[in-house]
């Protein structure tokens, strides 16, 4: 049977992949910045968000902030003594690995370290994202923040949004016009209420939109310097941003390794059931 010619694939995205042109300006750009500053930083950002990130391009407009691959910019910087593009360079590049940027200034580092530190953004956790503590919904009349709020203080959620809440895994009920966990407005039958997620947990996309309905941001936009080079000296100085970076990724790394092995002990349970049942 013939093709149909209606049955088309229409691409309704406009993104275009990065040309070779594109590698070189970014390059070149880098290169062209050496000379100009007297100081360059590599930082890593936690939950990236783009409005937040104009915010710091905005505020810090007399430097140049480049992200990129890390092999292109370590290229750029030289990732021996022979291909340093200055004296000292090729010593940062140990810190280009993972999402990294690089931020060319003429500001003092005290300066760079102090506005940093004071930058912090909070907003709602996306799915991937570690849930840093525990959220459960107490039983009885639910409140639009989930309890993050005393009662007196809060106001029950709209009735329009419990068919989303039960869409979405909680076990909930009108009562009397109310939207209720457990069997009354009182929480009969639900003590424990309901635990939106764990502290440690990697959050899905479900979760994700619960806190968001209940307004509960548990992800924080946050800049962590790992180490600058200065021009006059050519050295490179570690930041305390590099020793909290080595122990997260080591907890992420340790965490991925307990769920690898449960998923594995999960599969070998399976298979002495199968043996026994073959038995």
């Amino acid at each position: 049977m013939p093709k149909s010619k209606r049955a088309k694939v229409y691409h309704l995205t406009q993104v275009t992949k990065k040309t070779r042109e594109q590698k070189d300006k970014l390059f070149s750009n880098i290169r062209e910045c050496i000379p100009q500053y007297q100081h360059c930083f590599a930082f890593s950002i936690d939950n990236m968000r783009n409005n937040y990130l104009k915010e710091v391009r905005h505020e810090l407009s007399d430097c140049r902030i480049f992200f990129g691959k890390t092999k292109l910019t370590a290229r750029a910087l030289g990732s021996t003594p022979e291909e340093s593009q200055a004296d000292g360079l090729h010593h940062l590049t140990r810190y280009l690995t993972g999402s990294v940027g690089l931020l060319f200034t003429n500001r003092s580092p005290a300066t760079i370290e102090s506005y940093f530190a004071s930058l912090t953004h909070v907003d709602f956790a996306r799915a991937g994202t570690v849930s840093p503590r525990t959220i459960t919904i107490p039983p009885g009349i639910v409140y639009s923040t989930a309890g993050e709020v005393p009662p007196e203080h809060d106001v029950p959620v709209s009735h329009t949004l419990d068919p989303e809440l039960r869409r979405l895994g909680v076990p909930t009920r009108m009562v009397k016009g109310k939207v209720c966990l457990g069997g009354d407005e009182t929480g009969e039958g639900s003590v424990a209420g309901y635990t939106i997620c764990r502290e440690g947990e990697v959050l899905d996309s479900r979760q994700t939109r619960l806190l968001k309905l209940f307004s509960i941001c548990l992800s924080e936009f946050r800049v962590g310097l790992l180490a600058y080079w200065s021009a006059a000296s050519g050295e490179v100085t570690e930041l305390e941003g590099a020793k909290e970076r080595e122990a997260a990724l080591a907890l992420q790394q340790g965490q991925q390794g307990q769920k690898k092995r449960k998923s594995a002990g999960g599969e070998e349970e399976e298979e002495d059931d199968e043996e026994e049942d073959d038995e």
